[in-house]
């Protein structure tokens, strides 16, 4: 605290005024001092504000840069899987066509087979009966024939 001489009257004026001037004088520097910090207060303020508005509109891409990415893999394994299902069910169609070709050549096969069967019996009978008649004429009596004629 200022002391001050004291005069006829009071202190001494030159003084007082001198110690009020300085007062004054670092009343408005604080002053101006605080307008400053104000001011700095307030473009920080906005300048956060602008950042905190990036940092949202960012989060917002990332968030939706991240749900398009979910999507693109939930789309390419619903593809892939509809892939796999359409050459399987392929596979089983190509698996059962050659099964089917299987059992017809196998069916004509066995049909060939039992028609060679029934070709060999019928050669056989034919070639039996043949030989009956051969046979037969062995045992005709050419004399007595040629007495009836």
């Amino acid at each position: 605290m200022e002391k001050f001489d004291t005069v006829f009257r009071g202190y001494d004026k030159l003084q007082v005024q001198k110690f009020l001037d300085e007062v004054i004088n670092n009343y408005e520097a604080l002053l101006n001092k605080s307008k400053k910090t104000e001011e700095e207060n307030k473009q920080l303020t906005e300048q956060i504000a602008y950042y905190q508005r990036i940092e949202d509109t960012m989060n917002r891409a990332i968030y939706t840069a991240e749900a398009a990415g979910d999507q693109i893999k939930s789309s390419a394994r619903q593809e892939a899987e509809s892939m796999i299902n359409e050459a399987r069910h392929n596979a089983n169609r190509i698996i059962n066509d050659a099964l089917l070709k299987a059992e017809r050549a196998q069916n004509h096969a066995d049909q060939l087979k039992r028609n060679t069967n029934v070709l060999k019996r019928r050669l056989r009978q034919i070639i039996e009966n043949q030989l009956e008649v051969i046979e037969e004429i062995d045992n005709v009596d050419f004399e007595r024939v040629d007495d009836k004629y």
